[in-house]
Order: C-alpha cells, then sequence, then structure tokens
C-alpha cells in the first residue's frame, strides 16, 4: 500500500510561518527514552504498511550500542517500538555479521520491503535486508566495501536494475562526502557507480560544503526524481546539518536537475540544537500522498522530529532556488 492510498500525517501550515517547509507543532514525536534501554531514538525510516505504517527507527542503548527496531503506529505519529532489536536470518547469504547497525531507511519494491542501514563490519558499510511482514528480517550481502554511509534504495527498478544513491565515506566522523548512485540486478552484486552530486562550494552555499548524503528515498514526481538530502557545513561548533531536496533526471539518476541552494530546513528548535549531537538536522523518511508531503529527521541525534509542506511548492522552491 501507498501513501496515496492512506492518509498521511499533517498538520496545517502556521499562520505565521512563511516558510515552504514547517515542523509539527507536537515535536519530537518519538522520545530518547520510548524503549526503556535507550539512550536516544533518532534517524529512522518510516513507510505505510497494513492499514498503519511501520517503521525500523535507529535506537542506542545506555551502553551507546548501536541498533535497529522495528515499530509499528496507526497515525504516522504515535508509535508501538519495540524493546528489542531486529534479530536478522540469512537472506541471500550466511554472512549477517554486523558490529553494530543505524540509519536505517526503508522502501517497498515490488513484493516486499527492503531496509538499508550503516552495518558496522570491518568499518561502516551499507547493509540489506528484506521483510514482508516487519517481523522476520532476511540480511542479505552488504552493498560495498567499507568505508560507505547513508544508502538509500530507489522504490522502483531503473531500466532492470535496483538503484542505490551511497556516500563513500571513511571510518571516523566524515570530515566530507558525495552522493554517489550504485546498480544491482539481484541485490547482492552492486557496481557502475557513478557520482550524483558534490558538496556545493562555500562561497555558493556553505550550509552543505562539507558533505552531502541521501535522506528520504526517492519520491517520483512528474519532473523526476524528488529527494531530500542533508548538508554539512564545519562551524567553530562542529558540523551542523540542515536538510535540503534536489530533482535527479527519471530515467538517469545521475543527473541532477534541481538543487536547492538555500536549506529547507535548518536547527532552529531545542530539541533539534541541544542533544547528543547539537545542531543536528538529519532525514530518513518522506511520504507522499501527491499532495503533501511529510519528512521524518533524525534531531540532535537525540529524537525523531516530523515536517510539513506541500508537493508543489517544495518543487517551485527548488526550481526557482536552484543552485
Amino acid at each position: 500500500m501507498s501513501a496515496k492510498d492512506i492518509s498521511i500525517p499533517w498538520e496545517e501550515r502556521p499562520a505565521e510561518c512563511k516558510d515552504v517547509m514547517w515542523r509539527y507543532s507536537n515535536n519530537p514525536i518519538v522520545g530518547r527514552y520510548d524503549i526503556p534501554s535507550s539512550n536516544s531514538i533518532f534517524n529512522s525510516a518510516v513507510v505505510p504498511f497494513g492499514d498503519g505504517y511501520a517503521g525500523v527507527f535507529r535506537s542506542d542503548n545506555k551502553a551507546v550500542q548501536m541498533n535497529i527496531y522495528a515499530g509499528f503506529s496507526k497515525d504516522g505519529i504515535k508509535w508501538d517500538i519495540n524493546h528489542t532489536p531486529i534479530e536478522m536470518k540469512p537472506g541471500n547469504t550466511d554472512m549477517i555479521d554486523s558490529d553494530y547497525k543505524y540509519d536505517p531507511r526503508v522502501v517497498f519494491i515490488e513484493d516486499r520491503y527492503w531496509v538499508t542501514w550503516c552495518n558496522g563490519y570491518h568499518g561502516p558499510t551499507i547493509g540489506i535486508a528484506y521483510t514482508f511482514d516487519f517481523v522476520d528480517f532476511y540480511q542479505c550481502e552488504n552493498a560495498f566495501l567499507p568505508f560507505n554511509r547513508n544508502g538509500v534504495l530507489f522504490p522502483e527498478k531503473i531500466d532492470g536494475r535496483y538503484a542505490m544513491l551511497s556516500r563513500p565515506s571513511d571510518n571516523g566522523h566524515t570530515p566530507f562526502g558525495d552522493i554517489y548512485i550504485s546498480y544491482s540486478p539481484d541485490m547482492k552484486y552492486w557496481g557502475e557507480h557513478r557520482c550524483v552530486m558534490k558538496v556545493a562550494d562555500f562561497e555558493d552555499s556553505a550550509w552543505q560544503c562539507t558533505k552531502i548524503g541521501a535522506g528520504s528515498a526517492p519520491i517520483r514526481i512528474n519532473e523526476g526524481w524528488l529527494i531530500f538530502y542533508h548538508g554539512v557545513i564545519n562551524t567553530c561548533r562542529g558540523f551542523r546539518y540542515s536538510m535540503g531536496a534536489a530533482i535527479l533526471d527519471s530515467e538517469d539518476p545521475s543527473k541532477v536537475l534541481y538543487r536547492t541552494q538555500p536549506y529547507l530546513l535548518a536547527p532552529n528548535e531545542t530539541y533539534e540544537l541541544t542533544g547528543d549531537v547539537p545542531n543536528v538536522i538529519f532525514p530518513c523518511a518522506a511520504l507522499c500522498d501527491g499532495e503533501k508531503v511529510a519528512v521524518y529527521y533524525g534531531a540532535a541525534d537525540t529524537v525523531i522530529g516530523l515536517a510539513f509542506g506541500y508537493l508543489d511548492e517544495i518543487v517551485a522552491f527548488i526550481k526557482n532556488n536552484s543552485l
């Protein structure tokens, strides 16, 4: 079931708001202690499922061990998240070793839900699993060699192949990063890696001059593929993560048609400015019913927020303010 078939979470723009996107008035929708063992819950993914929604949530426990958890919701706002991490079963591989799991994304392709995340295997790489019911999860081969982050699958095959955006990185809190695309015939072997989008020049768009990374699964629109992404600037107080958007070519997503020069959302509220990692807005999921958009984002690496916008306004903003 797609978001077009059910009512997505929504709240109208506040009268005083002049921006193209706005925050849910009751943010954060998931608190840092909503799992009893958790230190924080953030950078998580949501998709329509059944008569409501399912999600895969990043939670760091009180030992700050990083893992992913399944959760369910009727309205996409109030969540019942499992208290134990997802236990993987072998999928297209018997090698399901993992030192940690974080920053999941979820997308439905053809007959199942695919989960990608940053998987710890001699450093961060992109883990892949599939599920039909968010109860049993089947882990597949890692997509890439370490080091890589922000693996985001397209919701349909492109020219008969699976396609994934990712950000090659290093083993630390990466001080660089551009977005690439890779293709696979079978969700096991990946290749044809192509650069999609590089960081902006400081003088042109400083909020995204240090590194960028894909956020939500791409949304097919008339103009091509709409993606929300994060951009980072290295300030005197450290990294600052904000959210922008881009439109990629529908047939060749390595081509960027439009890309926001100004950000759509930047850390502003207390729950975005303060937390385990201050000054972070990190989008991981977006729901669209053809008219409205709801974006889920991690705030300050601690909690989950929700933001809204009208699709036609967002697309117009991207095209009229393109880098």
